[in-house]
């Protein structure tokens, strides 16, 4: 297979240095320039092509985010934060993974192996209905679940249940707050209580939607709007 050309962005000579050891023991990643600052590695970029950025979010004067907001073409890119609150964001970035410092060898291994496999497939990160999105499980925990696999998030006063095809999870969010970060082309809200993913309806049957062989009742202040997107869809 044809060498991943790399580099890394982090303003932490420790956490440069950990990965270039990391890099250096994986025969199919070639780490082409490290970068203390973003501003530098827009620059390089603007005349230097690479496959895969392992970045930090948590910059001075130009962030993460901000960085890849800058740039034209953008490559794979894996998140390395010491910080979890940017895990929600990571999806929208369409980020391979989100690794939080300090990260185990093992941990950058797995992550490094997806990359390698996307790679050799079409060398172009996943498609939309591939995206994931981190959540925080028992206020500890980092959980990623797969965008195409929710079938439906339910309401529990300040914390939510997300149902998915290969498992159930409980975090402290609002139901509110939780949808209007998933993509709405996707997702609606058909309930005070519920939000589905619409290509998971398998049929609509009065005021009730069935997904996964539950039937959930469309509120009726959301009725209508439901039915119009639904068709629509």
């Amino acid at each position: 297979m044809k060498l991943i050309r790399t580099i890394i962005i982090d303003d932490e000579p420790l956490a440069i240095s950990i990965l270039e050891d990391y890099i250096e023991k994986v025969k199919h990643l070639n780490l082409i320039k490290t970068f203390s600052n973003a501003i530098d590695a827009s620059s390089f970029l603007s005349e230097q092509s690479v496959d895969l950025i392992f970045l930090d979010i948590n910059m001075p004067v130009l962030d993460g985010f901000g960085f890849l907001e800058s740039i034209k073409s953008k490559p794979m890119v894996v998140i390395t934060s010491a910080h979890e609150e940017y895990a929600i964001r990571s999806y929208e970035i369409e980020a391979i993974d989100y690794l939080v410092k300090p990260i185990p060898f093992p941990r950058f291994l797995k992550t490094v192996n997806r990359v390698a496999n996307l790679f050799s497939k079409d060398k172009s990160p996943p498609s939309d209905e591939h995206q994931s999105i981190f959540v925080k499980i028992d206020n500890k925990r980092l959980q990623k679940i797969y965008l195409d696999e929710i079938l439906v998030i339910e309401s529990l006063k300040d914390y939510i249940r997300i149902k998915t095809t290969s498992g159930k999870y409980i975090l402290h969010r609002t139901l509110k707050a939780f949808t209007e970060e998933l993509p709405k082309n996707k997702f609606l809200r058909i309930h005070r209580s519920y939000t589905v993913a619409i290509e998971k309806i398998q049929s609509i049957e009065g005021n009730s939607v069935e997904i996964d062989g539950m039937r959930y009742t469309i509120g009726r202040s959301y009725l209508e709007d439901t039915k119009q997107r639904i068709l629509n869809t």
